[in-house]
């Protein structure tokens, strides 16, 4: 899979058509398996879950219960967890884990940090993960899992390390997948040893006389134990974490936020989570604005590689660009004559603004009740629904 990202949507457009969905099914589990690289492009909305599946309809005739119909909506899910627990809700572990939570450290060890802990298959994901901004599913699980079972590091401390440097970083997505790792989203841990890893990874990452060679079950009584495993010696190729940013640097051309241009006039709201072509049906005069929230990245900071792709389309859809507080955008937007945007689960509560809302695209229906598994909820999405047509087309599931 190539690690080039262009933030455009000519890019995403055309990974979506390289796509082989049988092929998917078949090796999705593989490092080198044929996995879509599409994570980027929904995370920032240049494509979204209903772009994605009417092309699989359209073009490959996809059932729903089709294996990658399946992980979109692990996707949709993780979603559903966001818009009923929130933000804070979310970076709560929701059930007891393996340990209890002030067992495990605050802290992400150095040599995790900088790739040398002398296991391979984590050496190899941390480095990959700073050169590239992206990780095959697989070893992201790897790497949690490490750092959650073995170096008994608090989960949430290892997803907001991860989030960090991922170009597809989605915090409800990040988080739940820690917390699945961790056993405190209600299911067992998830474990692996080096057995596992050489069912799907290549050679390099082998991780043979290495902590993790051994038996599960050895595994889980390490995973219960409050003492650190690592290895004897780090080694000595060390990587530099690259930085990350709570703020724009100048090459990214954010201003500070101004009514000047938009006073009076309706406004097309461009944000990091919605980085699509603009709508056919927008107001003729209409000003488009991108902003970016300083409350967001101060949170959840991104490395360069992310905040010069969200920039970029940023501004190749506008001139006027913003970087400011929640209250400066708001004091800012509140001139206009109206604001129309598609909605999103990290966009602040406007008080003073007008603001038409589109909902955010979505493939399967709303869940009113918190749904405390994927199963229950995937049970109850797929109620009375036979074919993917019927999600493609939502008309035809009404009826």
């Amino acid at each position: 899979m190539s690690y080039d990202f262009e933030p455009t949507p000519r890019a995403a457009a055309d990974r979506l058509e390289q796509l082989d969905p049988r092929a998917y099914a078949h090796s999705r589990n593989h490092l080198d398996g044929a996995v879509s690289g599409l994570s980027p492009y929904l995370t920032h909305g240049f494509l979204s879950v209903p772009d994605v599946a009417s092309v699989m309809y359209h073009r490959h005739r996809l059932g729903v219960q089709h294996r990658f119909i399946f992980e979109l909506g692990w996707r949709e899910y993780f979603q559903h967890m966001h818009q009923h627990l929130g933000n804070e809700g979310l970076a709560q572990s929701l059930s007891p884990g393996v340990l209890p939570d002030e067992a495990y450290s605050q802290e992400l060890p150095q040599d995790v940090r900088a790739g040398c802990t002398g296991v391979p298959v984590v050496d190899n994901a941390v480095r990959l993960l700073y050169e590239t901004g992206y990780l095959h599913n697989h070893a992201r699980l790897w790497l949690a899992s490490y750092v959650v079972h073995l170096r008994k590091v608090h989960w949430r401390v290892g997803a907001d390390w991860l989030y960090g440097h991922l170009l597809d970083g989605d915090i409800a997505s990040n988080y739940m997948s820690w917390q699945w790792v961790a056993g405190t989203l209600g299911e067992k841990p998830y474990l692996f040893n080096a057995e596992s890893i050489e069912q799907f990874a290549p050679e390099s990452w082998y991780s043979r006389g290495t902590a993790l060679d051994t038996s599960y079950e050895v595994l889980d009584i390490l995973a219960n134990n409050p003492a650190t495993v690592s290895q004897a010696s780090m080694s000595e190729l060390a990587w530099s974490e690259p930085a990350v940013l709570s703020q724009p640097l100048p090459e990214h051309n954010l201003a500070w936020p101004s009514s000047q241009v938009i006073e009076g006039r309706d406004v097309w709201l461009v944000h990091p989570w919605h980085l699509a072509d603009l709508p056919s049906d927008l107001p003729a005069d209409v000003v488009v604005v991108a902003v970016i929230w300083r409350e967001a990245t101060q949170a959840h900071p991104w490395n360069q590689r992310r905040w010069n792709f969200v920039t970029q389309r940023m501004h190749a859809l506008t001139d006027v660009c913003w970087f400011g507080t929640e209250a400066e955008i708001e004091q800012a937007l509140s001139y206009a004559k109206c604001v129309h945007a598609v909605a999103h689960l990290r966009l602040p509560v406007w008080s003073s603004v007008r603001v038409q809302w589109r909902a955010a695209p979505r493939l399967f229906r709303d869940v009113d009740k918190l749904q405390n598994s994927f199963s229950k909820w995937w049970v109850q999405v797929n109620r009375n629904v036979r074919h993917l047509q019927q999600l493609v087309y939502p008309v035809a599931r009404r009826g």
